[in-house]
């Protein structure tokens, strides 16, 4: 249906998991938000065209519903100023209530008996008016109670029964979708098909072809029988088969589940968002309103894509010297899952994005586990100034030491070497290094070989345990094989196989010697002469050698 819905519950987004009522910036945040969301309604309704995702426009909307509250004296705004039109429907077009989850589901069928349920078909909501079984008119939606006459575009598609076999005077309500062939929802979205449906309608012009694209699904009778089974057998018997062959009894919210999860993932004709739940029994035509009705509710799928508030950049620097953006974002739920962080990819990425604090970003799991950044939606008029690390600062022969801005290098090259990759040391983790930065018993990357039981009894709320286990971990650090400990200094790894002899005989090779090692080319050669070459490296070696590691 269209999405004038979203407006009508706004409180109820799932998605909003705030922290904070209201954004630091609110009035500006809020004029901002408004203001897209303007021109999305109006791009939608006035031209047909979707500039964003249906989720993450119901989504934004329940935002901007939210940030209101921080302005209790702001009028809301009419999400179908644009859509208005001059044809006054027979019956108003009525709303649909969100329920949330499967509670809210098994809640809402508690009180209600003779209960149905339907796919949700995304596509565009009309009217369809017959006169002694002909088509009289074609109604968009509008703002439920006025629409445009779209009667002509309806006369060319064949999906639309033009002739009832009966001379009935009928009103029916129902949706236009575009026509897609064994389309499965939850592998492949709704692939615009609202859009190109909504898009078509509004040039008022179509092709054969075109025409031919367009299905309809009827979801409401207003003066139809009351049995509901009798309601579907004569849609269909007039040509509307869809009704029937989409719709299923419902018992229990076990029912509701299971064709919520059969739909999502069973090939369809229709792109669909959800499940409609219909009681049979409701109210007189004559009373139905532009609001949403207590006989029917909408349960959404799970969302794909989540639009997600970023309250801080922060940015990673691996062992390597490889910068990653973390976006740090107000908490939102996807797939029964609290989302707060997000890796941009890179820095370049970031830069080219140029995301800051108070950006809207679109966020979809990757694998439907790990989140993913998709896009920005929505920037932040503000631009929030941000230390950004020099990229040629950090690289993977710097931050051997702690200098100012290493400390994130130096514990991911700690974290490294005490790894299965390393010398896997059990319990010496990402935690236990920091402790040790942090007490300020570690300034350099082999610090910690010489640490004993006195300086490590002078950490507050380290205990007996963990102090035996770090200085076993040194013991064990110190019996280490010499090829173990190249792994763990970071050696570029495809030579592993080609250091024999020890620390003296791999040093005193230049780029040319190691380009003559099988299976080592111009690149990798530079880059383990770089390695043995480094100062910094050496004074490692050196260090070693004193420690009486093997190898050095």
């Amino acid at each position: 249906m269209m999405r004038f819905l979203i407006a009508l519950l706004l409180s109820a987004v799932p998605f909003l998991a705030w922290a904070e009522a209201c954004p630091d910036d609110a009035q500006s945040q809020l004029d901002s938000l408004a203001r897209q969301v303007s021109q999305w309604d109006d791009s939608y309704h006035r031209l047909g065209q979707s500039p964003v995702s249906d989720e993450l426009y119901d989504q934004a909307r329940g935002r901007l519903a939210q940030w209101r509250q921080c302005f209790p004296q702001t009028q809301p705004d009419n999400p179908l100023a644009s859509s208005r039109g001059t044809v006054r429907h027979p019956v108003a077009h009525t709303g649909l209530d969100k329920l949330l989850d499967e509670a809210a589901v098994a809640d809402w069928l508690s009180a209600r008996q003779n209960v149905w349920i339907q796919p949700k078909v995304d596509g565009v909501a009309v009217t369809l008016v017959y006169r002694r079984g002909r088509l009289s008119q074609l109604i968009s939606r509008g703002d439920g109670l006025l629409g445009q006459d779209w009667s002509a575009a309806a006369r060319k598609i064949p999906g639309i029964v033009q002739q009832l076999p009966e001379p009935v005077d009928l009103v029916l309500q129902g949706e236009l979708y575009w026509r897609l062939t064994d389309h499965v929802q939850s592998a492949t979205g709704g692939l615009s098909a609202r859009s190109k449906v909504a898009g078509l309608m509004n040039r008022r012009q179509l092709s054969d072809t075109e025409a031919n694209g367009i299905g309809l699904f009827v979801w409401a009778w207003p003066d139809g029988p009351r049995d509901f089974t009798e309601r579907l057998a004569t849609l269909a018997r007039w040509g509307f088969p869809d009704s029937q062959r989409y719709s299923q009894p419902l018992q229990n919210i076990t029912d509701a589940a299971h064709w919520r999860s059969y739909w999502f993932n069973y090939p369809l004709p229709f792109a669909s968002d959800g499940v409609v739940l219909h009681q049979a029994v409701h109210a007189p035509a004559e009373r139905w309103q532009a609001s949403t009705p207590y006989w029917a509710a909408a349960w959404k799928y799970p969302a794909a894509k989540a639009l997600a508030l970023v309250r801080k950049v922060q940015f990673k620097i691996g062992r390597t010297g490889r910068i990653t953006p973390i976006l740090e974002l107000e908490p939102v739920r996807m797939d029964d899952r609290q989302i707060s962080r997000v890796s941009v990819g890179s820095l370049k990425r970031w830069q080219a994005l140029d995301i800051r604090p108070g950006d809207h970003v679109s966020i979809s799991l990757a694998g439907q586990v790990i989140p993913r950044l998709d896009q920005v939606i929505l920037r932040n008029e503000t631009r929030v100034p941000i230390a950004v690390p020099d990229a040629r600062d950090f690289h993977p022969l710097s931050c051997w030491q702690l200098d100012p801005g290493c400390e994130e290098q130096l514990l991911a090259r700690l974290t490294w070497m005490s790894g299965d990759q390393g010398l896997a040391l059990p319990h010496m983790g990402r935690e236990t290094w920091n402790v040790l930065l942090q007490a300020g018993l570690i300034a350099g990357f082999l610090d910690w070989l010489t640490l004993d039981e006195a300086e490590l009894a002078n950490i507050d709320g380290f205990g007996d345990r963990s102090r035996a286990r770090v200085l076993d971990s040194i013991h064990s650090a110190r019996q280490r094989p010499f090829a173990q400990w190249l792994k763990a200094l970071g050696v570029p790894p495809s030579a592993r196989n080609n250091l024999d002899g020890g620390w003296q005989s791999l040093a005193a090779r230049d780029t040319q010697t190691w380009m003559a090692t099988d299976g080592i080319g111009p690149g990798r050669a530079a880059q383990l002469s770089a390695f043995f070459r480094d100062p910094h490296v050496q004074a490692l070696a050196e260090t070693l050698r004193v420690a009486g590691i093997d190898g050095f």
